[in-house]
């Protein structure tokens, strides 16, 4: 049965690249990619193979009970990545627990971020080729570490979907996650000045801790049995081997439970009266706007689209180029007006209401606009005074609205023709923001690509005058900047209000197909 679900794995596998060319560049990609991370790690640990045992147990413990970590912690946040063997999935089936426990701990090392962690667990054994006991040390410890990292996965993602089930819970990490991928620069930052900070004693005294603690005892066996210490070297095998062993107790008790009553995401709705419906006219663009509103405030695949504009300050501010703070308000412009360009796919096959009432394709672009259009005013506004008066940039207020201002509009009007003219899959409600849909490729890049050059085209007559008045210092150009780019922007937004709206009445049955065609 083992040997089966790992065969399982790999026919799944298989199959899913026979669907389609993108998933075969993307595997490709992705096993580049891992092969490069396999070439710089392999460097690293000749480099490391020469210098004294201290640092060698100072890098592998610290770098191995990360790697660790993230294995435990990063599938909470990446729910929905890779679920081709979901427990869950079993419940119908005989299968005896002990054996669907071990198949699907083997079944983890099936794709490239299993055969990595492996290579590299294995490879750090090559650290102590000079001490040929504490190599064989090193090799127990990077077993026992990889099924650390494979069983506790599985531990933590089985024990905590209760509370992952839960859908603001969900949405709450979703967002997080975002703000955690837009502050990476700053925190590994300050990571590296918290090391340089610690010095040489400080940071042998963290590894002192680490190399005892369930993430990082089986990276320092080697060590250990380099120092002869004998005794050390016991005490952290058995703390490897007690982690294994209680993640496996935790992943088989939750397992118990979830296959006798199988945990499925909440979809708890509380209704309070009409909501926006009630706020909104009683009209049909009313009706679009109350619909997009409440998408906006309750749907988290907006809310990760325009996350980061509240962080790109922070990144800004922390990276210490103050003068690179004038471009939040511009970009808070693009990314909230952009985010509507694929509207029509977040709406999925429920798009046919729209062709059964049916709605005009102008009413519809309207609709959608009035909200992006009103948050975005007022990110876009709050953003570019807050950056301008953090810069003592106060001067250039007007130029810097006027780009804002400019691109919000045109980015709202190109997103009504691009929304009406490609849609690709998209997450689903409640999947994980970062996982990726088959399908997904030519037609997003391409989209993309083309509809953000023209908005920056059509735009560019607002940016030039931005520029130049930043840069002279002219607040007269400032004031005509401002006025060219709500001038400008208004028109392009009308314009592509209007003409994304025939496309749509052109195209939306077509669009209904593809959409009802995806996987």
């Amino acid at each position: 049965m083992v040997g089966h679900l790992v065969r399982l794995k790999l026919t799944l596998l298989r199959n899913s690249l026979r669907r389609s060319v993108w998933q075969v560049l993307g595997l490709v990609a992705a096993a580049l990619y891992g092969v490069l991370v396999l070439a710089l790690v392999a460097a690293g640990l000749v480099a490391l193979s020469f210098q004294d045992a201290a640092l060698r147990e100072t890098v592998l413990v610290l770098l191995g009970s990360a790697l660790v970590l993230g294995w435990c912690v990063v599938p909470l946040v990446a729910f929905g990545v890779d679920a081709t063997l979901d427990p869950r999935r079993f419940v119908t089936y005989g299968v005896p627990r002990r054996d669907l426990l071990v198949g699907l701990t083997l079944a983890g090392l099936v794709g490239v971020p299993g055969v990595v962690t492996a290579l590299v667990a294995l490879g750090t054994a090559a650290v102590w080729w000079r001490e040929p006991l504490a190599a064989l040390a090193a090799v127990v410890g990077a077993v026992l570490a990889l099924a650390t990292c494979l069983v506790g996965a599985r531990a933590t993602t089985a024990a905590l979907a209760p509370v992952i089930a839960r859908r603001r819970v969900r949405e709450l990490v979703a967002v997080l996650a975002v703000l955690l991928l837009a502050l990476t620069g700053p925190i590994l930052a300050g990571l590296t000045n918290g090391v340089a900070a610690l010095g040489e004693g400080g940071l042998r005294r963290v590894v002192d801790v680490l190399g005892w603690t369930p993430p990082g005892a089986a990276w320092g066996l080697g060590a250990a049995v380099a120092a002869g210490d004998a005794g050390a070297a016991a005490l952290r095998l058995l703390v490897a081997v007690a982690t294994v062993a209680l993640a496996y107790l935790v992943w088989d008790r939750a397992l118990t439970r979830s296959l006798v009553q199988p945990v499925a995401a909440s979809h708890e709705v509380k209704a309070r009266g009409l909501g926006w419906f009630g706020r909104l006219p009683a009209t049909p663009a009313g009706a679009i706007a109350a619909r997009a509103a409440t998408y906006w405030l309750r749907d988290p695949r907006y809310a990760t689209a325009v996350a980061i504009v509240p962080v790109l300050p922070v990144v800004l501010g922390l990276s210490g180029a103050g003068d690179m703070l004038l471009v939040c308000g511009p970009l808070t412009g693009v990314l909230v007006g952009w985010s509507v360009s694929a509207d029509v796919a977040y709406d999925g096959t429920a798009f046919w209401t729209h062709l059964a009432a049916p709605v005009r394709g102008v009413v519809d672009r309207r609709g959608r606009v009035v909200v992006a259009g009103t948050l975005g005013a007022v990110a876009t506004v709050a953003v570019t005074v807050g950056t301008a008066v953090h810069a003592d940039a106060v001067q250039h207020l007007p130029a810097l609205l006027g780009a804002g201002l400019g691109l919000l509009l045109t980015s709202l009007g190109g997103a009504s023709v691009v929304s009406a003219l490609v849609v690709y899959p998209v997450q689903q409600p409640g999947d994980n923001p970062f996982s990726t849909k088959q399908g997904v490729g030519a037609a997003a890049f391409t989209s993309q690509l083309v509809g953000g050059t023209a908005v920056l085209a059509l735009a560019a007559p607002t940016l030039v005058l931005t520029v130049l008045a930043v840069v002279r210092g002219s607040t007269a150009l400032g004031w005509v900047a401002l006025a060219v780019g709500l001038v400008l922007g208004t028109g392009l937004l009308v314009g592509g209000v209007v003409w994304g709206g025939r496309i749509l009445d052109r195209t939306g049955p077509d669009l209904l197909g593809r959409m009802r065609a995806f996987p």
